[in-house]
C-alpha cells in the first residue's frame, strides 16, 4: 500500500511536469517543503496520510456508521483525531474502535459530538476560523517557532490543535488562539517534546556579499 501511494504520487507529479500543469507542480513542491519543516519523520508523515485514507475507506465500507454520521479523520504522528457529528454515541464509539485497529495507529481521540449534521454555513464558518488561526500562529513569540508545525482542525467553532511542540510553544499557541473571535473552545491534541530532544535548528544562511563595482 505504501509503495502504491508513493508510486501514485510520483506518477502524478511526473505527469504534471510533462504536461506543464503549474498547479500540480506547485502542490508537489509545497508538500515537499511541508515535510522538510515537519518534526515528524518522512515515514511517519506518509503513514499519517495512509491512516486517513484507510479510515475514509473504513467509513465507506460501513454504511451503518456512514449513514448515521458525518465524521472527519485527522492523523498526526500516528494519533488519530475524530471530529464531526453522529446520530448517537454508539455510532461514533464503534467507528473509533474500528479506527483504533488500523495498522500503526497509536491512539484515537474521539471528539465526535451527538448532534445533527452541520450545514454549508457551519462548514464555511469553520473554514474561516481555521484560516484565522493559521494566520494568528505567525504572531506566536517563541524563539524558533514554526507555525506550519501546528495542525489546525475546526469543528462547530471548536479548534483542535495537533503537533509535536515544546511546553513553551504549546502555551503560547493556545494563548494566541483562544483570543480569536469565533473560537468557542481550544482543545489540545498535542504531544509535548523536550527542547533537548529536538535537532538543532540550522543557522541562518549568510547573505552573499555584494560585489563592488568599478
Amino acid at each position: 500500500m505504501l509503495r502504491f501511494v508513493l508510486a501514485a504520487t510520483g506518477g502524478v507529479l511526473l505527469a504534471s511536469l510533462l504536461s506543464g500543469c503549474p498547479a500540480m507542480v506547485v502542490g508537489g513542491v509545497a508538500q515537499t517543503a511541508a515535510v522538510a519543516h515537519d518534526r515528524r519523520t518522512t515515514g511517519t508523515y506518509i503513514e499519517d496520510q495512509e491512516i486517513e485514507i484507510r479510515a475514509f475507506r473504513l467509513l465507506q465500507d460501513n454504511p451503518a456508521i456512514k449513514d448515521r454520521s458525518n465524521i472527519s479523520t485527522t492523523s498526526y504522528n500516528l494519533s488519530v483525531l475524530l471530529t464531526g457529528q453522529a446520530a448517537d454515541a454508539q455510532t461514533s464509539a464503534r467507528f473509533a474502535e474500528l479506527v483504533a485497529k488500523l495498522p500503526r495507529v497509536k491512539r484515537v481521540h474521539n471528539e465526535v459530538v451527538v448532534s445533527a449534521e452541520t450545514n454549508i454555513a457551519d462548514d464555511s464558518n469553520d473554514s474561516y476560523i481555521t484560516s484565522k488561526v493559521k494566520l494568528a500562529l505567525f504572531d506566536v513569540k517563541v524563539k524558533g517557532f514554526d507555525p506550519t508545525r501546528v495542525k489546525v482542525v475546526t469543528s462547530q467553532g471548536v479548534v483542535y490543535l495537533m503537533g509535536l511542540l515544546t511546553t513553551a510553544e504549546t502555551d503560547a499557541v493556545v494563548e494566541n488562539v483562544r483570543r480569536i473571535s469565533g473560537v468557542k473552545r481550544v482543545v489540545k491534541v498535542i504531544e509535548t517534546v523536550s527542547p533537548s530532544d529536538l535537532p538543532a535548528e540550522p543557522p541562518p544562511r549568510d547573505e552573499p556579499a555584494a560585489e563592488s563595482s568599478g
